[in-house]
Order: structure tokens, then sequence, then C-alpha cells
């Protein structure tokens, strides 16, 4: 396994070899979830490529970058481990530089759900993404279903740009008590840890609504709401695969989300109907 923390390293590294390239971009901390990720691109390449860099611009002031978790030394033993072939490791020095040129989310897309309560964080996210994609050039490149609005931007701005890159989503990894798995659960204390399984259980309870017909959207939110409770609710929304508003659940084109505060930590999850 190689570590490289140039980008114009990596891309001279990169740049003659034939064969295709699978590419997970991580902020670190990695945990099961990513070695999902990370097992999905060796199925499909014959190389692959793992970032670990904590984005700053996606961060907005007061925000967690500071405590974010970091775990450098046993992220590179669990790519190691996992068969990763390069591990990218820049610095934030790397990756920016003054008078940046800008990548902006789209009007309305980027700034509903958690773009609405983080005005400007998926302008971070994109620009990071953009600058990885064009440093590593991937074959494919694999995102999470968790953070679905982010899967969805990256997938919008590889189609409006023309980048040629697969964007591959993966199926959300959960504990065995249904929690989906985040970096940030290690914020998360024991009684917190008991509240954050509401999220997972509200998730349930729609799609037992829908298993049993119940296919009016606010009357599976209300539902929601009520199994939330007391928790800060962001929002809870049940959109198409294009995020648009539904009146009603259709199957095969559905994603219902969720995001709350449990203390302090920002929680979302969903399900993909």
């Amino acid at each position: 396994m190689k570590i490289i923390s140039s980008p114009l390293e990596l891309k001279e590294h990169l740049k003659n070899i034939k064969l295709s390239v699978g590419f997970v971009p991580t902020m670190g901390a990695l945990h099961e979830g990513h070695i999902s990720l990370i097992k999905k691109a060796k199925e499909q390449n014959e190389m692959v490529v793992v970032s670990i860099f904590l984005n700053p611009t996606q961060f907005l002031k007061g925000e967690d970058l500071e405590k974010y978790p970091k775990k450098d030394e046993a992220d590179k033993k669990i790519c190691s481990l996992s068969g990763v072939d390069v591990i990218f490791f820049p610095q934030t020095s790397d990756m920016y530089g003054v008078d940046e040129v800008s990548i902006l989310a789209p009007k309305v897309r980027g700034y509903v759900l958690e773009g609405q309560s983080r005005p400007g964080h998926f302008n971070g996210v994109l620009t990071v993404v953009m600058k990885l994609l064009n440093i590593v050039n991937p074959t494919r490149a694999y995102f999470g279903k968790k953070d679905a609005q982010q899967l969805n931007l990256i997938s919008l701005m590889v189609k409006q740009l023309f980048m040629n890159v697969e964007i591959v989503p993966v199926d959300t990894v959960r504990e065995k008590d249904g929690l989906a798995l985040s970096s940030r659960n290690i914020y998360l204390n024991k009684d917190e840890r008991v509240e954050a399984l509401k999220v997972a259980s509200s998730l349930r309870a729609a799609s037992a609504m829908v298993s049993k017909g119940v296919l009016n959207s606010h009357e599976i939110m209300d539902s929601m709401r009520e199994v939330l409770a007391p928790l800060e609710i962001f929002y809870v929304e049940i959109l198409d695969r294009e995020f648009n508003p539904l009146l009603h659940v259709e199957i095969g084109n559905t994603v219902i989300l969720v995001e709350v505060n449990v203390g302090t930590t920002r929680l979302l999850d969903n399900i993909w109907l």
C-alpha cells in the first residue's frame, strides 16, 4: 500500500496506470460503513484509492471541525487490511490556495434539507469532491446512501459538468440495533445513544406503514415525528429520487429522510423505497 500526500505526485503515480480505478473519498475516522465502500470498490475495480482528508470548507463557523474524530494510524491500518492500493493523505495547504475558484451548489437542491440549516455546506462538499475526482481521475467513485442529499448533488455535478466518472451509491451500514454508522456517533453519551435509536425506529415505522398500504406522505411523516419526539427535528421529508416533494410514496422512486439533533450531535438517516 502506497501513501501519497501531494496531489501532483498522486496524479503522476496514476497517469500511466491502465487499470480500472475505484475511489473512496473519506474524512477519516473509518468504520464499517467506509469498509463497505472499499469492498464494493475492490469488487468492481482492479485498483482502489482511498482519500483521507478532513475538508474544512464544508464546516460552517461554530461546527465541529476542531473536535471531529481523527484516527490517522488506525485509518491506515484499516486501509491496509482492506486491500487498498493507495491512500491519498493531503494537508489543507495541498488542497487549497488563495483566491480559490468557487464551486457552488445548486440554488434549490443545495439549500434545502441539510443545506437549509447549513447554508454553504454543500459548496464545500462539491468543491472538495471536484478536486479529488480531478486528482484521482477514477473509473468509479463510491458514496454511501446515508448521505443521500450529498450523493444526489455529487451525481448532479458529475452529470451537468460532463465528468468522466461513474458515481456508485452504496447501501447504509448499521449497528445491530439499527443505528446508522457515522463517525459522529462517537460524540453520543450512553443516554444519547439510546435516544438516537429513535431515528432508525422512525424509518422502520414509515416502512411498516408503506408495507400496509399507507402511501400518504403527510400521514407517514406525522407518524415519524411522533416516534422522534422529543428530539430536535431539522427535517422529516418524503422525496423522489430527484429530491422533489412527494404527496404519496412511489415505490422505486422514493427517499424518506430524517435529520435530528441528539444532544449536540447532528444525525441523519434515510431509507430508499
